[in-house]
């Protein structure tokens, strides 16, 4: 049995204990896992990047055909009133947003309100032994489906990807699909190569983590040069520094690949200095870009 928390979530309009909210077994997302959702960090009871949280769900309900059921004004109240019933100061704020309760059927309804549903953790941040060692990847075949622009609620694949690293003892799942890398099981996946920040470019089979548009800021700031581009399996393998960047990670520095140790010469196996560099930027970030 599963030990639901008392913590107070929202369910199509109300402020409810968790463990009382309660969905149709006809929702499309119970039954067609149709719809997206959102994951918004909060420092220090405060919203870090909400508008561009914001902008990638509207994005994505877009793509995927749901209208939006809120203004920008009434998701941040209501994702105000999360933060309020949390007693932690530094939580994650989960967004969903389904199509609805419909009889079952492929086609898109077009006469039902979606479901909106929302709750929030404490937030558990990697601890300083990883930040100091760094952690280990696995690789894997990007065996998911072609849409990964859209952070739809349908994560199977991306469940079965993490379970592959979990079996191993790994943090993370490194993908490739047709020998070029595409993300982890749960994050965006960075390397870098004589100094410079590489990443995936920009496609159907990427989630446009928060994080890219962050870090081209940060690199800018701090004088790393960044470009996003295809990075094949052996760049990854051979790279200066790998790294992983996601909401709950922030940015992590992976420092073992398929038991391999990553980098070279004195660096190897240890976390590098680009990442030093922008995990610094990233702690001043979220003191000066919260709302």
């Amino acid at each position: 049995m599963v030990n639901i928390p008392d913590t107070l979530c929202h369910l199509n309009g109300q402020m409810l204990p968790l463990r009382d909210a309660k969905i149709s077994v006809l929702d499309r997302g119970f039954i067609f896992g149709d719809g997206v959702y959102e994951v918004v960090p909060v420092y220090g009871r405060k919203l870090f990047r909400f508008e561009q949280h914001m902008q990638r769900m509207e994005r994505g309900l877009s793509k995927v055909r749901i209208a939006n059921p809120h203004s920008r004004a009434e998701w941040l109240q209501l994702v105000r009133d999360l933060v309020a019933a949390q007693p932690a100061d530094d939580q994650l704020i989960y967004l969903e947003i389904t199509r609805g309760v419909a009889l079952r059927d492929h086609v898109m309804p077009t006469d039902v309100a979606p479901t909106v549903f929302g709750m929030t953790s404490a937030m558990k941040p990697p601890t300083a032994e990883q930040r100091h060692h760094g952690v280990t990847c696995i690789t894997a075949r990007d065996f998911r489906w072609e849409r990964g622009d859209i952070k739809s609620v349908s994560l199977l694949g991306n469940v079965l990807a993490r379970q592959i690293s979990a079996d191993h003892g790994a943090t993370e799942t490194i993908m490739f699909r047709d020998g070029w890398l595409t993300e982890a099981a749960a994050c965006n996946v960075w390397i870098v190569h004589e100094g410079a920040l590489l990443g995936p470019p920009k496609s159907e089979h990427v989630l446009e983590g928060i994080r890219v548009d962050l870090l081209a800021e940060l690199c800018e700031e701090v004088g790393i040069a960044y470009n996003l581009r295809p990075i094949s399996e052996a760049d990854v393998l051979a790279a200066d520094e790998v790294l992983l960047s996601s909401a709950t990670k922030e940015i992590l520095p992976v420092t073992r690949i398929d038991g391999e140790l990553v980098g070279h010469g004195a660096m190897r196996g240890r976390p590098g200095p680009v990442y030093g560099r922008l995990y610094e930027a990233y702690q001043r970030a979220k003191a000066e870009q919260a709302i």
